[in-house]
C-alpha cells in the first residue's frame, strides 16, 4: 500500500506541480448499533476502506478522496485534487504556507487484552443489554432508555511529499447511554458516555450493571429535586462540568482556525484573562484517553500543549497552516473523521490541572449557592459567550451540601468567568465524549472540581 501511495504522491508533485502533496489511507472495521428498550435497531458491521489525497498547488489546496485503492482510480483522483488546486489558486489573495514538521517513519502497533474486533456481535449486543436491562428494571418511572454503541479497529497510513511514512493502528470502544424517567407531570433526563482507546476491556473496569445503575439512579433522583431560582450565585464545578466547560467554553476558542475567523482569543495570547488558578491543557498523550494518539492527521506528533498558565494565555491548537501564520510550531491537532474530509483543527483530551483543594474546603464560605457534579449539554459562540447545561445538581446551604435541584445550568461571557475561579480542587478525572465541528471527533475532557465565586445560573424565573 505504502509504494501505490508514494506513487500517487510523486505523480503530484512531478507531474501535476504540487508544493506539497500528502495521502491518508484507512483500512477501519466499524461496529455500531442502538438499543432502543431492549430492542436492536441500526446494527451495522462492516470495512470502511478509502484513500484521502490532498495537494498545494500554487498556493491553494486541492482535496479529493476514494473509496478505493486502484493505482489508476488514485492517479485520476489526485489529478482532479491538482486541477482543484489550480482553480482554486487564481482566486487566492494570500498563498498558503505550513510551518515546517519533521520527517517521521513509524510503525504504531496497538494492543489489547481484548480486542473488540475478536468479540462477536451477538456477545456485543448481550452486554450492552445488560445496560438497558439494568436501567429498565430500576424503576417502574423509568420511561425510556437508549444505549449506543460503537467499536473501530484497522490501521491508517498517512505519507506525504517530505517523506513522512507513518502506519497507526486504530482502536476505540464507545458507549453513549441515556435515560429518561416521569413522574407527576415532572420528566427528568440522564446520560453518560463511556469510552477508551486499550480496548474491550473497557466494560471490565466500568461493568455494564454498574453503569445502568449509575444512569438509572440519577434520573431518578432528580425527579424530586426542586427547581431553582435564577441569578449570581457562587457554585462548585465537578471534574464532569468542568471538562465541558474547559472545552466548549474555552477549548474551541483556543482552536487557530475559530481564532483566526474573529474569536475572541485572537489577540490575547500573554495576555491575562484568567484568575491565577487557572491552567489548560490539550494533550493527546494521556495514555488510553479518548483524545489520544501518537500522531495527527498530518503526521506531526501528539503533544501535550499548554493553553493557559496560570490565567495567562500561552498557545492556542494548530494544525500546519495556522502555525506558520502565526509562526509557532504545529501542536499536532489537525484531525479528520475519515478518509472522506480533510483534517481540521481538533481538540484531544483538554482539561484543567489540579491544585490543593479538598472537596469539603470548596463548600466552606458558600452560604447559599450550588453544587453541579454532571452536565447536560454544552454549547460556545465564537464571541466567547457559552451556556453548559446541568443534569445533577445540589444546593449548597451554609457549607454543606443539601438537597438536588433539576433543570440548571450556567453561563456568561468566558472570559470573565475564568476571572471568577477562586479554588481549584486537588482530584482529577477525564471523561469521555464525541464533538461536533462539521465532522465529529473522539475526545476527551476533564479536571478537577473548582469554585466560581460567581456564574450566572438558570433557572425559574
Amino acid at each position: 500500500m505504502q509504494q501505490a501511495l508514494l506513487k500517487v504522491i510523486e505523480t503530484a508533485t512531478q507531474k501535476h506541480g504540487a508544493h506539497y502533496a500528502e495521502a491518508r489511507a484507512q483500512k477501519l472495521y466499524k461496529t455500531m448499533f442502538t438499543l432502543k428498550e431492549e430492542r436492536v435497531e441500526a446494527a451495522k458491521q462492516g470495512i470502511e476502506n478509502g484513500v484521502a489525497l490532498r495537494v498545494l498547488v500554487n498556493g491553494a489546496w486541492g482535496f479529493a478522496s476514494v473509496g478505493s485503492f486502484e493505482n489508476d482510480i488514485l492517479l485520476s483522483t489526485v489529478s482532479n485534487a491538482c486541477t482543484m488546486a489550480k482553480t482554486a489558486s487564481q482566486q487566492l489573495k494570500n498563498p498558503i504556507k505550513l510551518a515546517a514538521a519533521n520527517t517521521i517513519t513509524d510503525h504504531v502497533e496497538v494492543k489489547a487484552k481484548k480486542n473488540p474486533a475478536d468479540i462477536a456481535m451477538e456477545d456485543k449486543i448481550k452486554n450492552i443489554s445488560e445496560i438497558n436491562k439494568t436501567i429498565q428494571q430500576y424503576d417502574k418511572r423509568i420511561k425510556s432508555c437508549t444505549v449506543d454503541y460503537l467499536d473501530l479497529t484497522g490501521s491508517t497510513i498517512f505519507v506525504n511529499s517530505e517523506g513522512t511514512n507513518i502506519q497507526q493502528d486504530k482502536m476505540f470502544v464507545w458507549s453513549k447511554i441515556t435515560a429518561s424517567a416521569e413522574s407527576c407531570g415532572v420528566f427528568t433526563f440522564s446520560r453518560e458516555e463511556i469510552g477508551s482507546t486499550f480496548g474491550y476491556e473497557v466494560f471490565d473496569t466500568q461493568p455494564p450493571q454498574e453503569i445502568g445503575e449509575a444512569v438509572a439512579k440519577r434520573a431518578v433522583a432528580q425527579l424530586s429535586a426542586k427547581t431553582l431560582k435564577g441569578g449570581k450565585t457562587p457554585v462548585v464545578l465537578g471534574s464532569n462540568v468542568v471538562g465541558v466547560f474547559v472545552h466548549e467554553a474555552f477549548g474551541h476558542l483556543a482552536e487557530a482556525d475559530l481564532a483566526l475567523s474573529g474569536g475572541v482569543l485572537f489577540n490575547t495570547l500573554g495576555e491575562k484573562i484568567g484568575s491565577d488558578l487557572v491552567t489548560f491543557y490539550d494533550d493527546g498523550t494521556v495514555p488510553g484517553a479518548f483524545g489520544s494518539f501518537k500522531y495527527d492527521d498530518e503526521g506531526v506528533p501528539a503533544q501535550k500543549t499548554l493553553l493557559i498558565k496560570d490565567g495567562v494565555v500561552t498557545s492556542l491548537m494548530h494544525n500546519r497552516e495556522t502555525a506558520s501564520k502565526f509562526n509557532v510550531n504545529p501542536t499536532g491537532n489537525a484531525r479528520a473523521e475519515d478518509f472522506r474530509v480533510e483534517p481540521i483543527i481538533r481538540m484531544r483530551n483538554t482539561y484543567m490541572a489540579p491544585r490543593d483543594y479538598e472537596f469539603e474546603e470548596l463548600l466552606e464560605g458558600i452560604k447559599s449557592g450550588y453544587f453541579f457534579k454532571s452536565f447536560r449539554g454544552g454549547q460556545t459562540n465564537i464571541d466567547g459567550t457559552f451556556q453548559v447545561g446541568i443534569q445533577e445538581g445540589y444546593e449548597i446551604v451554609n457549607g454543606e451540601i443539601s438537597v438536588p435541584v433539576r433543570n440548571a445550568s450556567i453561563s456568561g461571557n468566558t472570559l470573565e468567568t475564568l476571572l471568577k475561579v477562586d479554588a481549584v480542587g486537588k482530584n482529577f478525572a477525564i471523561d469521555s465524549g464525541r464533538c461536533g465541528k462539521g465532522q465529529t471527533a473522539f475526545i476527551g475532557d476533564g479536571g478537577p472540581h473548582i469554585r466560581l465565586s460567581e456564574v450566572v445560573v438558570g433557572g425559574s424565573a
